[in-house]
Order: structure tokens, then C-alpha cells, then sequence
């Protein structure tokens, strides 16, 4: 049984509890000897840790993704938590509590489901409206969509995120497609709901989340015009142009080549999808970094990824 979660360890505390073996890397000194570099993971986060005694015994004894023994110490290295690990053993998946690993989104699945079908309903376009009756009358599909995290470490990270993720994005859409004149509102939501769609492949999370082997050899944008490409076949008299710009919507989503869009957006529809995924996106990521955080500073900690501290306000 669990008692220690990640969010709760402090420098200083001596380790023996069971964690997610999400990554490990070898690495070499300055002397030439091997050393592990390892990130353990439950559902309240993940931590770094090392390896220095011992390390080819303790490197072959689990795989990532295995569950893990572990017994060691917290240590501060560059004002990180790191966890210094003197064993490494391996557990069986059927001996843990898979829900004690994987974090969940604390909204009502069911009930962001059907605000999404909602939305889709509203949608005035009869082939569009075809294309997602074939989506949400897969039940395979919709039991993953339910399931799938929206990314592994950056936002929405966690069970039911990708539709947390998705509905959050067509209730924007919503409030955007109007303001300005002359934009396909039904494009505009059908890319919101399908540009990440290929996330129910590209990542693998029964007890920690990950990238599939197809995810990390085609990655979301590839795999989700596929689907699209799967149901359209079994659509007669789709119009080809509808088509064409429904996969630019998710083929530009990411913005430019750098972030990993094959072609930038180059309709109105698929430049403001690219704005309202980075704007939700970035909140969400932001926001939940800034709970992580000491709530009786004005500043949080460095953020390595975008470059900059918070702020979070003085209080009363």
C-alpha cells in the first residue's frame, strides 16, 4: 500500500514506498563511471532521482513503466528535489492501486461529454454533422476520448484531460467564431474538437502516461488525420474541399513547423484554432504550475519551460 505521494516529500525525508518508473537514462561522471539518471512518477507528480552505488544491478532490475520499490533519500540539487536511490525493486501491477499512479481530472467526465455533444449538435453543416455522428457512435473511440490525457507532462496531464482539454477549447470557439465576420463557425468547432483527437493513440497511460510506440513514431497530428481519413471513407458525397481544409485545421493546429505543424495555418479558421489551443493550453499549464507553488509568495519559482517566474499577487 502507498503512503508517501510526491507532492508531499520534503529534502530530508528517507524514502521507502512504491512509485512509477517513468524514465531512466545511463549517464557517465567526470571519472568515466556510469551513474542512473531516473524520474519516478504517482499521481501527484513526478521527481528526479540518481543513482550512484551499485548502478548496473539496479538499472536491469525494472523498465520504465514498471512500479518500484524504492528505498533512498531527498536531497536539493540546484533547488530541485532529487531522490538519491539506494534500492530499486520491482513490484507486481497487480499488487497496487493503479488509481494511487495516474492522475484523473476532478470534473465529471459523463457530464463534459455531453456538453460536448451539445455543441456538436449545434453544428449547422449536414456532412459535418455525418462525420461526427460516425465518431461518437464508435464507443471504442468515445471510451478512450473520455480516457486520454491531452499531454504527458504540460497541460491537462492526466485522465480525461483530452476532453477537459477539448471541451474548454469548443466553449472558446464559441465565444470567438462570432466576433469577427466571415468565419466557418462549423469548421471552426469541428477543428476544435478533432485536432488533438490522435492522442487517444499517440500516448499510453494503464498505469502512467507515455508515448505509445506509434505515438513517438508519427505523433497526434499524423495519427488524427488518419482517423478523420478512416471515417470519411465511410461518408458518401463529402465535399473534398470540406475535406481538405478540416485536416489543414488540424495539420496547421500547432502554428508553425518549429512546434511541429507540418504546414502553418493558412485559412482565418485554422490561424484562430491555433491561437485558442495556446491560449487554453498555456492557462491550464500555467495555472497548474502556480498551485504547485508556495501560496504565501508573490512570485513563484523560475518556470524552466517558458522562461519566466509568475505572479501570483501579495494576498490581503
Amino acid at each position: 500500500m502507498k503512503n508517501m505521494f510526491i507532492n508531499d516529500i520534503k529534502a530530508g525525508d528517507l524514502i521507502d514506498d512504491i512509485f512509477v518508473l517513468s524514465e531512466k537514462a545511463m549517464a557517465q561522471k567526470r571519472d568515466g563511471k556510469n551513474y542512473l539518471n531516473i524520474i519516478f512518477s504517482d499521481k501527484t507528480g513526478s521527481i528526479k532521482g540518481v543513482v550512484w552505488d551499485r548502478v548496473d544491478e539496479i538499472s536491469a532490475a525494472a523498465t520504465s513503466g514498471d512500479f518500484v520499490q524504492i528505498e533512498g533519500m531527498v536531497s536539493e540539487y540546484r533547488g530541485i528535489l532529487q531522490l538519491v536511490v539506494k534500492k530499486m525493486t520491482p513490484v507486481p501491477s497487480d499488487s497496487v492501486n493503479a488509481s494511487d499512479f495516474l492522475p484523473a481530472t476532478r470534473r465529471d467526465i459523463d457530464k463534459m461529454f455531453m456538453r460536448l455533444l451539445k455543441i456538436t449538435a449545434s453544428i449547422k453543416s449536414e456532412h459535418l454533422k455525418k462525420l461526427f455522428d460516425k465518431f461518437w457512435d464508435d464507443m471504442d473511440f468515445v471510451r478512450k476520448f473520455k480516457n486520454a490525457p491531452a499531454a504527458k507532462k504540460m497541460h491537462h496531464a492526466y485522465i480525461g484531460g483530452l476532453l477537459e482539454h477539448t471541451l474548454s477549447m469548443a466553449l472558446l470557439v464559441d465565444r470567438i467564431a462570432g466576433h469577427y465576420s466571415g468565419v466557418d463557425r462549423d469548421l471552426l468547432i469541428a477543428g476544435a474538437i478533432l485536432h488533438d483527437i490522435g492522442k487517444i493513440r499517440e500516448f499510453k497511460y494503464k498505469y502512467n502516461i507515455d508515448y505509445s510506440d506509434e505515438g513517438r513514431l508519427l505523433n497526434h497530428i499524423v495519427i488524427g488525420i488518419m482517423m478523420v481519413d478512416e471515417k470519411l471513407k465511410e461518408l458518401e458525397d463529402f465535399p473534398e474541399e470540406l475535406a481538405v481544409l478540416l485536416r489543414h485545421m488540424i495539420v496547421s493546429h500547432h502554428g508553425t513547423r518549429e512546434f511541429g505543424s507540418p504546414e502553418p495555418p493558412k485559412t482565418v479558421e485554422a490561424v484562430l484554432l491555433n491561437y485558442i489551443d495556446e491560449i487554453d493550453s498555456k492557462v491550464k499549464g500555467i495555472r497548474d504550475f502556480i498551485a504547485t507553488e508556495d501560496p504565501n509568495e508573490a512570485w513563484t519559482s523560475y518556470h524552466r519551460l517558458l522562461e519566466r517566474h509568475f505572479y501570483r499577487g501579495k494576498g490581503d
